[in-house]
């Protein structure tokens, strides 16, 4: 058992209509987290605001977003919308929002927190994280300010009040060894990404020895288009995933959801579609084998869907560049 993790799953009636909630695990600081939640990235305009509605009509509580998204503004008016509709109470929503790598000097923590809530129209956040442990200027060129300035920064915001626990984001075993040997906070959790092509099994253990939950962003690897010539397996009809999809009467996507659950982290899937946002809820009625986990293991390649490769001579890029 995962230590943590709330092993059972709600059933509420909404406006009439059971949907599901993910389970919530206990982070290290004592919040709690859904372990699902909506990823909002390439989601602008009215379609972030769609989705976000129909995501929490359905029983998403935990809202994944960034101030490189340009799209908090949008997530902010459908927060809005559904508790004006009375569909939930704010503390019922577990909201995610990250910092750019061009806030990365201390003093500007706060102040970028401050104009992201402004812009959620919220008093608080749920989780803030450190994007990136990769400082750029504001025209775009790599800087090196020290990651641990920022994590300075962040464990400010949280002695405010204006986020609840503080992460980080696709940083490397190294770099949080760095974190925790160099202050008072252990991050609450590092979004990392994993799916069934980089499996980051090492990091993943890392992270779950040190009490630090997964986030897992990307969590379709190349099964969804990625508009590139690389697209190693699986497929979405690859015979492994498509073998076990019909042993328990879902698609290959739920099952690779459930891969993720399985293995303790908490996927970010996104979905404009509501029939889509529903299939990727719906996969708290069955539970992978250890031998199917291990099939899909053997499906790693450590390619990687976001290689931020204009980063590659910052001193902190946190990727095997090989």
């Amino acid at each position: 058992m995962i230590s943590g993790l709330v092993l059972f799953v709600a059933i509420v009636t909404l406006n009439a209509a059971a949907v599901v909630l993910a389970p919530v695990k206990v982070l290290n600081d004592g919040n709690k987290m859904p372990m699902l939640a909506l990823g909002t990235h390439n989601s602008t305009g009215e379609a972030a605001f769609t989705a976000t509605v129909s995501a929490i009509e359905l029983g998403y509580r935990h809202i994944d977003t960034a101030v490189i998204y340009e799209n908090e503004e949008q997530i902010g008016r459908a927060i809005a919308d559904v508790m004006k509709r009375g569909l939930v109470k704010r503390q019922d929503l577990f909201i995610t929002t990250k910092i750019w790598n061009d806030k990365h000097s201390r003093e500007d923590v706060v102040p970028a927190l401050r104009e992201a809530l402004g812009r959620l129209n919220l008093t608080y956040a749920d989780l803030y994280l450190i994007h990136f442990p990769i400082g750029e200027k504001a025209n775009d060129k790599l800087a090196d300010t020290d990651y641990l300035e920022t994590w300075m920064g962040m464990e400010d915001a949280k002695n405010l009040g204006l986020t609840k626990s503080i992460g980080v984001s696709n940083f490397n075993s190294e770099q949080i060894d760095r974190i925790i040997a160099n202050s008072h906070t252990i991050p609450a959790v590092n979004q990392i990404e994993v799916n069934p092509s980089l499996t980051q099994e090492s990091l993943v253990a890392y992270c779950q020895k040190k009490g630090i939950v997964v986030m897992a962003h990307s969590p379709f690897g190349f099964m969804v288009d990625r508009e590139s010539l690389e697209s190693p397996p699986p497929a979405p009809d690859d015979p492994v995933l498509t073998k076990i999809a019909k042993k328990y009467g879902k698609t290959t996507f739920q099952v690779v959801l459930r891969y993720l659950v399985d293995r303790g982290t908490a996927p970010v899937p996104k979905s404009a579609d509501q029939r889509r946002q529903k299939q990727n809820i719906d996969i708290y009625d069955f539970k992978l084998t250890e031998e199917e986990i291990a099939a899909i293991n053997k499906f790693n390649s450590n390619t990687r869907v976001i290689k931020g490769v204009f980063w590659f001579d910052h001193p902190y890029y946190p990727f095997n560049k090989d």
